[in-house]
């Protein structure tokens, strides 16, 4: 995944010790003159606009500041004495970077009123413009009679709300009780979907032993018979064997990787902005990139099966059947089965296998010991004594 930056914002910190707002790059706080502290974070402001100035985005690009480790003021990364004390700022710590603050905000936000005058001032102010006091942290705040108006909506609601649940109405609760019945009926379904799937293991497993006599025997072998044939078939391009007849082509998504390509579609996902450090945060969008290439229609020659011949016998003594083949034929795959017939005391039981070997000492009139299972399943462990 590539991580294209799309330009810097500035940010905004609180101060802990009089609740004003300042800018990102600012050290100090423009209210009281107290250094922001290490652990007072940074955070979005409500509309980030892409910074030009050069110098900004050099000090943006620059690495995180570091804090004095006598005095704990807020200095550039680099800078050898403390602005603030004149201590020397070897040992300084750097302030954490790389976290994620949100989805980036780039549309236009909503005017702030003054809590002191009422006045409205840009989104990003941190001083009112007409009596120069603090504006609060939300962002969103409209005019008086906006707030009033929303305030008087949100009490109604809550004293509908309050109403529906002081009512006496049992429709909610119905509700529940149905939601819960189809829960208990789902639950009781699953368990004995459980039961029965473990009560078949349980016959499956469990076998009784008879002796049975072989009554008689059967067996049936095959082979396929392949022709040349003109196949249409479909894949890539660089995929198609040579001497393929090439037919219509289409481009298609043929993967997802990380890394620019030729012939590939970026697909970026929402821009968010990142924490740098310095007062400033980095817009990143993630990037990955679709790469098409040439799906295709073909024509090759191909062996297709044509034709069987099939040879059948009851006896313990079978045979492969004979091949004719024709120009432009071949012998294609083989298939063998095998039939044997137990009769015991009470019933008759159909032992089938592949296996010719096994299949050629069921004598015909030769006693076996056999292991049936609840299901009527017969399979002969050895001769009976």
């Amino acid at each position: 995944m590539v991580k294209k930056t799309l330009g810097y914002v500035e940010l905004e910190w609180e101060c802990p010790k009089c609740g004003s707002h300042n800018p990102g790059p600012k050290k100090f706080c423009a209210n009281c003159g107290s250094p922001q502290p290490k652990n007072v974070e940074f955070s979005q402001v409500a509309e980030e606009k892409i910074i030009t100035d050069e110098d900004e985005i050099r000090r943006a690009k620059a690495g995180p500041d570091v804090h004095c480790a006598y005095c704990g003021a807020r200095n550039a990364v680099g800078t050898p004495k403390c602005t603030q004390c004149g201590a020397d700022l070897g040992e300084a710590k750097a302030r954490e970077s790389g976290r994620v603050l949100g989805a980036h905000r780039s549309g236009p936000a909503p005017q702030v009123e003054c809590p002191r005058c009422g006045a409205l001032n840009p989104a990003n102010a941190f001083k009112c413009k007409q009596c120069n006091a603090s504006l609060p942290r939300k962002r969103t705040q409209a005019r008086k009679t906006g707030s009033r108006t929303r305030a008087s909506k949100t009490t109604s609601r809550s004293r509908t709300y309050a109403s529906k649940a002081a009512s006496p109405s049992q429709k909610p609760a119905a509700k529940r009780t149905k939601l819960g019945l189809f829960g208990i009926l789902g639950g009781a379904v699953v368990i004995l979907f459980l039961c029965v799937f473990a009560v078949m293991i349980a016959l499956s497993m469990r076998t009784e032993e008879m002796t049975g006599q072989v009554q008689a025997v059967s067996w049936m072998r095959s082979i396929e018979i392949e022709e040349l044939r003109n196949a249409t078939k479909e894949d890539w391009r660089d995929k198609i064997p040579p001497g393929a007849n090439l037919g219509p082509c289409s481009q298609r998504l043929h993967h997802t990787q990380d890394d620019p390509a030729p012939n590939a579609t970026e697909v970026c996902g929402t821009p968010y902005t990142v924490d740098t450090g310095t007062g400033h945060g980095e817009v990143i969008q993630d990037c990955k990139y679709r790469v098409y290439a040439d799906w295709c229609k073909y024509t090759v020659q191909d062996w297709r099966q044509t034709d069987a011949v099939v040879l059948r016998g009851e006896d313990l003594n079978p045979r492969w059947p004979a091949l004719n083949l024709g120009a432009g034929q071949r012998e294609g795959e083989r298939d063998e089965a095998y039939e044997v017939v137990f009769r015991t005391e009470t019933r008759t039981y159909t032992y089938q296998t592949d296996d010719v070997i096994k299949f050629s000492q069921y004598e015909i009139g030769s006693r076996w010991l056999l292991k049936v299972n609840s299901f009527g399943g017969a399979h002969p462990v050895g001769p009976a004594r």
